[in-house]
Formats: structure tokens, sequence, C-alpha cells
């Protein structure tokens, strides 16, 4: 593949929704051939997905249907969308992607990192991010953002306990600690602009790393 597939991290109100449509603005101003896409989500198939898994009602569900949920979408995402703009050497940024299973399904909900890893290996045969950025913000400051959102999508997660949150953090450190050459770290309790800009230096030396 020729293209770059970089993904967008973050417990409920780190920002990077609005950092990631922010850079999507920057790069093509700058000629390149990028999309914004989400998980779950990001196709037809995939998006009808997603209405069952974060529909508030469905509060029964079961901690394993979740996972295999999110695998699901993410298969079909990766095949309809992802792959073939990174075929054709186009950048891909996607807010979310595996690692939010592993740390929401594996990690806060207490299936097991790895028991998650393997069934999204399947899913997605193998194919990982060329960089994942994880914006790190305490639980308290993201539900407190959120709050103030009045028109951000109000989903399942939501309902979550505040300790529940606090295993996602704990869970996506754990995760950027096994993999610090995939996963980079970005302040998110700092001013908008400096975690874009810091965003941008981020994504532009994965670029120019690619191109030289």
């Amino acid at each position: 593949m020729s293209g770059l597939f970089i993904t967008f991290e973050g417990g409920e109100g780190a920002g990077k929704s609005t950092v990631l449509q922010h850079v999507k603005d920057k790069l093509e101003k700058d000629g390149n051939p990028v999309i914004a896409t989400r998980e779950p989500g990001g196709s037809v198939i995939a998006e009808k997905i997603r209405e069952v898994i974060l529909d508030p009602a469905h509060t029964e569900m079961d901690a394993r249907t979740e996972a295999l949920l999110y695998a699901a979408a993410r298969r079909q995402h990766l095949v309809e969308t992802v792959i073939p703009h990174v075929k054709n050497g186009g950048i891909v940024l996607c807010d979310r992607f595996i690692d939010s299973s592993l740390v929401y399904q594996g990690g806060a909900r207490g299936i097991g990192i790895d028991e998650v890893l393997q069934v999204n290996l399947f899913a997605t045969e193998g194919m990982m991010p060329n960089l994942t950025l994880y914006y790190d913000v305490e639980p308290e400051v993201g539900l407190a953002r959120i709050a103030e959102h009045k028109g951000r999508e109000f989903n399942r997660l939501d309902q979550e306990s505040l300790s529940f949150h606090h295993e996602v953090r704990k869970a996506y450190i754990h995760l950027q600690e096994r993999e610090p050459k995939r996963i980079h770290t970005i302040d998110a309790s700092q001013p908008f602009d400096i975690v874009l800009a810091k965003t941008l230096q981020e994504i532009e030396a994965v670029i120019e790393k690619k191109t030289t």
C-alpha cells in the first residue's frame, strides 16, 4: 500500500474529532489526496452497525457482543473505505480504530486487551495504522467538555461511570507504552491551537518520511 493510514484516539471529550477536521482541511489545501472517516462507521453497512452499538437504549448489550460488532464494522469499513484510498496513494484520517476496541472493551470492560486484539487482527487481516495519535486528557475534563457541547451525539458510552472512563485512560496509556513507535501522545488539555500545531507536526513528519 502506498498511502498513509493515520488514526486519532482518545477518551470522551478529548477533542480528537475537531482536530481531525482541521487537519483534513490543512492537508487538502496543501494538495494531498485525503479523506476523513470514523469508526464505528465510515461506510453504509458499518454506519448501520454503529446505530446498533451506540443506541442508548441497548444497555443490555453483552461486552463480547459489543466487541464483535465493533470488529465487524471495522472489517467492512476497511474493505469499502480505507484500503481502496490507501492503495491509490491517498491519506486516510480515521476517528478511532482498533485501539478504541482494545481500551474500551479489552481494558475498561475487562475482556482483556490481547483477547480483543486477536478478534480484531482477524477482522483487519493484521492491518495497522502508520501513525496513531492519542489525545490524552483527564476524564473529568473531557466529560465536562461534552456537557458544554450541546450539539454532540449522545451515545451509550456517555452513560458510563467516571471510573469506567478512568479505566479507558489507563488502558490507552498502557497501549502507548507498549507501542511507542506507532502511538504518539498529545496533551489534549492544552489550548486548541497548540494541540493542532503538534498534530500537524507529527503528521507532516510521517508524510515527509514516506516521500523521501
